[in-house]
């Protein structure tokens, strides 16, 4: 067998000189094929190529970035974890993100906003728009605000990533995060299998004005879909409530009327993170036949899926959103890479039974993209 002049290509660092010379062209023509400058006849350019993808060559940018005073600023645009839990961990694996970039120049800002309040998000989005950044992160929860500063961001020609929720009004750079229609689709398929006989099915809105919203609209979308498609809606009724927590007694209050009027109820779809909050309501008025299924392992959460109050958790991910949303930015400006425009992170169904899997993995650096 004839040796290859390059040794074992696999660990080998396979340099321009190298592809030119297995090419026989110049170092020069390798370097204006990679860069796509300058005129080269096309079976030339096919052949370099072809080399170049059978050697698995990538630019070492990391290298030259290394070597580079450049500085790249980020702004993460996301809600206050004050407010809400959940948002500990997209900050977390941004902070961590931006830990692992700094020796390439990456800072990130990040701009925190109380979830409850539209204003305070447009005045964030504002206040970063002003920072003139030279990408941008963020969770887009407030459908109508977040629309002028997409167009503001695109006559910037600003890159912008987007986390959690996804708007498809626009063109991001990326988006990172689950299908809520698929999550939604998934969220019913659990309940009719945990529920095979007739019964009424609540869905349940937490803190969210959905009209606002696109993630949840498509969730719930995605869950009613599941009855049609298997023509389930003469067995299933399938009811909805919208709930706030900022006035406890009418919290309360919708539950009680929804549970008194609907006798056959066996099931509830917490379209947010906040499933525990209607777990505490289930046990403190001593309801036990009414089955859950929400979002996302925080604290809370864990408590009432670990002691059976909560039948399935679906794992968005958050912290990996965070982090892999900074590195799709950087990616795209720092190491002059392409990326995906979506990235839809795996639908994990956590239980009683493997919750101990996720809490191992918890602070590990979940997907590889």
């Amino acid at each position: 067998m004839k040796k290859s002049p390059f040794g074992n290509e696999k660990n080998k660092v396979i340099r321009i000189k190298d592809i030119a010379l297995k090419a026989q062209v110049s170092a020069g023509t390798v370097d204006r094929v990679i860069h796509n400058r300058g005129r080269v006849a096309e079976d030339v350019k096919e052949r370099v190529l072809k080399i170049i993808k059978d050697l698995n060559y990538e630019p070492n940018l990391m290298a030259r970035m290394l070597g580079s005073k450049k500085q790249y600023h980020f702004a993460a645009l996301f809600p206050d974890h004050h407010y809400d839990a959940y948002w500990l961990a997209p900050k977390s694996g941004i902070e961590k993100a931006e830990q692992d970039l700094k020796q390439y120049g990456v800072v990130v800002e990040q701009f925190v906003f109380d979830p409850h309040d539209a204003a305070a998000y447009k005045k964030k989005a504002e206040e970063l728009t002003q920072k003139n950044p030279d990408g941008i992160l963020l969770s887009p929860i407030y459908y109508k605000e977040t629309l002028p500063f997409f167009k503001k961001w695109s006559a910037a020609k600003i890159p912008f990533v987007l986390f959690n929720t996804q708007i498809a009004e626009f063109d991001p750079l990326s988006y990172i995060g689950q299908d809520s229609y698929q999550s939604g689709l998934l969220a019913a398929k659990l309940v009719h299998h945990g529920q095979p006989l007739p019964c009424s099915i609540l869905i349940a809105h937490i803190d969210e004005k959905i009209s606002n919203a696109q993630h949840l609209v498509r969730k719930e979308l995605g869950f009613r879909n599941y009855f049609t498609q298997h023509n389930l809606d003469h067995q299933y009724k399938i009811l909805r409530v919208e709930l706030k927590r900022s006035s406890q007694s009418e919290f309360i209050k919708k539950l009680d009327h929804v549970i008194e009027h609907t006798i056959d109820l066996k099931q509830i779809f917490v379209t947010t993170s906040q499933a525990y909050d209607i777990a505490k309501y289930l046990e403190q008025k001593h309801i036990s036949h009414i089955k859950l299924i929400g979002y996302d392992l925080i604290p809370p959460n864990l408590h009432y899926l670990s002691n059976g109050a909560i039948s399935f958790l679906i794992n968005q991910n958050p912290k990996g959103q965070g982090y892999w949303g900074i590195n799709l930015l950087s990616d795209y400006l720092v190491f002059k890479k392409e990326v995906p425009m979506i990235k839809y992170l795996p639908l994990d169904i956590v239980t009683q039974e493997n919750l101990n899997y996720f809490l191992d993995e918890k602070d590990q650096v979940f997907i590889d993209i």
